[in-house]
């Protein structure tokens, strides 16, 4: 497996990529056909494309494991683990993945969205393929080393961020599908269509904090049992 998993990673890496740019190119095509104003405006297709979650996870993903490629291929003469900054990039990209398989298929596999609006392929690779490859990752992948529990924390502030961002940018922005007057990635953050407002919208953020701090704590756990385990291991 120490052989070819960087070139696992490398094809994880590259689908993903290929994903995005479908699935990018497709909504820029929607754009440029729109007959409103809000409808054909770029750049707000453009930066609500890459506001959404899992493009910016699978954007991390790709980048993290092409680094984790280079790195093994670069060192495959050797036994060491993987560097600890790199360890702590595939908890955290590997947390955000496990949880946007979880949540897309628990919230949001049903929603319907207008027809020709999503490259059916490439949102099965982006919510279901890349979070299966990268808890493969977590459970096989060779030369795993193990981190501290705060690496949790370090997880855990990126999608703080996103959530703040998200929420504020919300209402300054047209939706170009609709017209409304905000605009919101996913059903279940919107005031306006969550039972309960910004309070229901609340419950879905603590459930979902709750859902990336123990999939953190799981990937943790399970990189320090690996770690253990690897009498290759530098620790």
């Amino acid at each position: 497996m120490t052989t070819w998993w960087p070139y696992a990673r490398f094809a994880a890496s590259a689908l993903a990529l290929a994903a995005i740019i479908a699935q990018l190119s497709r909504s820029l095509q929607n754009a440029l056909a729109a007959t409103t104003d809000w409808g054909g405006h770029l750049l707000t297709v453009g930066t609500n494309f890459l506001s959404f979650f899992t493009i910016e996870s699978n954007l991390l993903v790709a980048i993290v494991l092409a680094i984790g490629g280079i790195w093994a291929l670069r060192h495959r003469g050797d036994t060491d683990s993987e560097p600890q900054w790199f360890a702590v990039l595939l908890v955290c990209v590997s947390t955000y993945m496990i949880v946007t398989g979880i949540v897309y298929n628990l919230l949001l596999r049903n929603v319907e969205l207008p027809q020709g609006v999503t490259v059916v392929w490439a949102n099965e690779v982006l919510h279901v393929v890349i979070p299966l490859f990268l808890l493969a990752d977590v459970l096989f992948a060779p030369r795993r080393r193990m981190v501290g529990w705060s690496t949790v924390l370090v997880a855990a502030i990126y999608p703080i961020v996103w959530v703040v961002y998200t929420l504020v940018r919300a209402n300054l922005i047209v939706a170009p599908a609709t017209g409304e007057a905000w605009w919101y990635p996913y059903p279940f953050l919107n005031p306006h269509s969550v039972p309960g407002g910004y309070l229901g919208v609340s419950g879905y953020v603590v459930g979902i904090a709750a859902a990336i701090i123990a999939v953190a704590c799981f990937v943790v756990w399970v990189g320090r049992r690996r770690d253990r385990r690897n009498p290759r291991s530098s620790e």
